[in-house]
């Protein structure tokens, strides 16, 4: 019998719903053009070229990218919710996918934009986002790393990183509040108006972060978040491997 699904872990799956709102009103006119190409190739048959054909090669794969995370997340997410949750993962990726990201933007070439995604990266940018599923690995990171490692500037890989999220972020937090508020659920673990304040929180500071992040990555690294990781994951291992806290 699989073990009651970790309350912090569903409460930050609903309250990201907030976020992906944000990036939805933010990216809105990306959003827009993508869907409206992605509707006329596919529904109107049209045939599309230069950006209006990029557009909707983007709609198309981020329904394929998205499908790495759906998929392994459904069949894993017994071993996800019960078996991956031990501080020494979560710390030990911490600091392996700091590094990796640290890597990726040093030696990544800036050569490509998000107009130019091929097929084949818009795979490899869905199977890096999976192994978010992992605790400790960050959603964001792993496709920001892949992006960079496949050339793309910052700024593409952060913008397409954000693009991506929608589908799973969005899917992962309407199921959990589904779970969370069904009649089979655990009582007294979410109470609705303090969820609904951190869900607008989520969104504020969000929209906030993402005009922020986006202007700072066009003149700067991602060495502060590196570091970030770096630090925090060392520190719960010292932690750990004192006995301070419980793995």
């Amino acid at each position: 019998m699989s073990k009651a699904q970790d309350p912090g872990a569903r409460f930050t799956a609903i309250i990201q719903i907030g976020t992906e709102v944000a990036v939805l009103i933010f990216f809105r006119n990306d959003i827009k053009a993508i869907v409206v190409s992605w509707l006329a190739q596919t529904v109107q048959r049209a045939k599309l070229i230069g950006e209006a054909k990029a557009q909707a090669r983007i709609g198309w794969l981020i329904i394929i990218g998205s499908l790495p995370i759906f998929v392994l997340g459904y069949l894993g997410k017994d071993i996800i919710t019960n078996d991956l949750r031990s501080l020494w993962l979560i710390a030990s990726a911490l600091i392996l996918f700091g590094l990796i990201l640290g890597a990726a933007d040093k030696f990544g070439k800036s050569e490509r934009s998000l107009n130019q995604l091929s097929t084949k990266h818009g795979v490899l940018y869905g199977l890096a986002q999976a192994i978010a599923l992992i605790p400790g690995v960050s959603r964001s990171g792993a496709t920001i790393a892949m992006g960079r490692f496949l050339g793309y500037s910052r700024e593409a890989a952060l913008r397409y990183s954000f693009l991506l999220a929608l589908p799973a972020v969005f899917g992962s937090g309407f199921y959990q509040l589904k779970e969370a508020f069904s009649p089979a659920a655990a009582p007294n673990v979410f109470s609705i108006p303090e969820t609904a304040v951190a869900t607008a929180i989520s969104f504020m500071v969000g929209y906030i972060v993402i005009g922020w992040l986006l202007k700072f990555v066009v003149t700067r690294s991602f060495t502060p978040f590196i570091i970030y990781r770096v630090l925090l994951g060392s520190t719960l291992l010292v932690l750990l491997a004192t006995g301070v806290i419980n793995p």
